[in-house]
């Protein structure tokens, strides 16, 4: 029989090492506090109705002070006084400039050859002085027949006095028996007939007078509308020499040497360098709130200008409206037509002002919500927006100074209302 070894065996006892007692506590403390800190961000991850990465996005902060609203545009120079020369007679014509020569009011540009104008500027003072001719004869016959009336009322007035004197020799003779009575009816009926000759040769006289008046004056009317013709015919005349309206420089010739043009076609244009302003388009949307007067900046060539809003068209082409502005002052000598400026057009400035960074959350929200960023989470908040700058949005509700806002990038929230910011 062989026996077992279980009076060999013995029960060991093994005592706790110390190090690993305090490795285990401490990794169970790290435990919990790594708990504790990863509970809050687990609850708003849970909370929230998505992520987006702050790689993705923009941020600002609200802020409070000045505000200015200005529109910035490039613009290039154009001539307040830019006219164009137009041939006011068909012909030939001949150019006596070239594109870019300066030129001073009143200096012979072009000159159109047209016969056809001259000769009948000829034929027509010709007719004015027939016609004057005619004026000075009725002048002359007037005075000659004034003159044959007059003398007919002066002997019908002298005849008129014979036959009265006639008349009281024969009364005196008859009363005192010395002629018989017919003699004194017939001295009467001389004096009556006399006295009708003399009415009748004035009523002549009176009426010549005014048919003469009426002839001579016939014929003035007449002589002084032929002058009229002639003197526009002269002017007509005189324009085939087109001259410069203004001092300035010669822009662009419309035709070439010895060109023969039409009646009203364009020659030549010429820039008053006197007056230049530069023309900018302005967004439709700054449009409305543009008004004449408005001061501005005019900048280029290392050079800055005041400038004052002097146009604003009437009519949006493409989205746009025409604006012009002026130099403020003297108009510098060193521009040129067609040049680019920047120009910068102040629409508003206020101070203490609550504003915010503009971003792409204007247009994507219509300026009626945004996203406040608070401890890693954006939520969707109510606002009122105001006017807009270049840079900057006015805002009337709903931020305070300070917020943290997202400015672009929102429309990955697809509208959530809270969305978590992940780093």
């Amino acid at each position: 029989m062989i026996r077992d070894t279980s009076a060999q065996d013995r029960l060991i006892q093994i005592k706790p090492s110390r190090k690993k007692k305090a490795l285990w506590i401490g990794g169970g403390v790290a435990a919990v506090i790594a708990l504790a800190l990863v509970l809050p961000g687990i609850s708003r991850l849970f909370s929230a109705d998505a992520s987006v990465s702050a790689s993705r996005l923009a941020f600002a902060t609200v802020e409070r002070g000045p505000f200015v609203r200005d529109i910035a545009a490039e613009g290039q120079v154009v001539a307040a006084v830019s006219p164009t020369l137009y041939a006011t007679y068909g012909g030939a014509v001949t150019l006596k400039v070239h594109a870019g020569d300066y030129v001073k009011k009143g200096e012979v540009l072009a000159v159109i050859d047209s016969p056809e104008l001259v000769n009948k500027l000829a034929q027509e003072e010709s007719n004015a002085d027939a016609m004057q001719v005619d004026y000075l004869r009725a002048q002359n016959a007037s005075r000659m027949l004034t003159s044959q009336m007059e003398k007919a009322y002066d002997n019908a007035k002298i005849d008129d006095q014979t036959a009265r004197r006639d008349l009281d020799r024969y009364e005196t003779a008859y009363k005192g028996g010395g002629v018989p009575e017919m003699d004194v009816d017939r001295a009467k009926d001389t004096l009556e007939k006399a006295d009708i000759a003399l009415m009748h040769a004035q009523a002549d006289r009176n009426l010549n007078s005014a048919s003469g008046t009426f002839d001579i004056e016939a014929k003035k009317l007449a002589h002084d509308r032929q002058v009229l013709l002639v003197q526009d015919l002269q002017r007509q005349v005189d324009d085939l020499n087109v001259r410069s309206p203004v001092d300035g420089q010669v822009g662009q010739l419309f035709i070439a040497e010895r060109a023969t043009v039409a009646k009203n076609a364009q020659l030549l244009s010429v820039i008053d360098l006197s007056a230049l302003e530069v023309e900018v388009k302005v967004p439709e949307s700054f449009a409305r709130d543009l008004a004449i007067g408005m001061t501005g900046d005019i900048s280029g060539n290392d050079n800055n200008w005041k400038g004052i809003v002097s146009a604003i068209s009437p009519e949006v082409v493409n989205g746009e409206v025409a604006a012009r502005v002026r130099f403020e002052g003297a108009t510098p000598k060193q521009l040129r037509q067609n040049q680019r400026l920047s120009v910068r057009i102040l629409l508003d400035h206020r101070q203490n002002v609550l504003t915010v960074q503009r971003g792409s959350f204007v247009d994507e929200s219509g300026g009626s919500y945004a996203y406040v960023v608070r401890d890693g989470i954006a939520t969707k908040t109510p606002i009122r927006v105001g006017e807009s700058s270049i840079d900057k949005v006015e805002i009337l509700d709903g931020l305070k100074e300070g917020d943290n806002i997202v400015i672009s990038g929102t429309d990955n929230f697809k509208g959530a209302q809270r969305v978590v910011i992940s780093r």
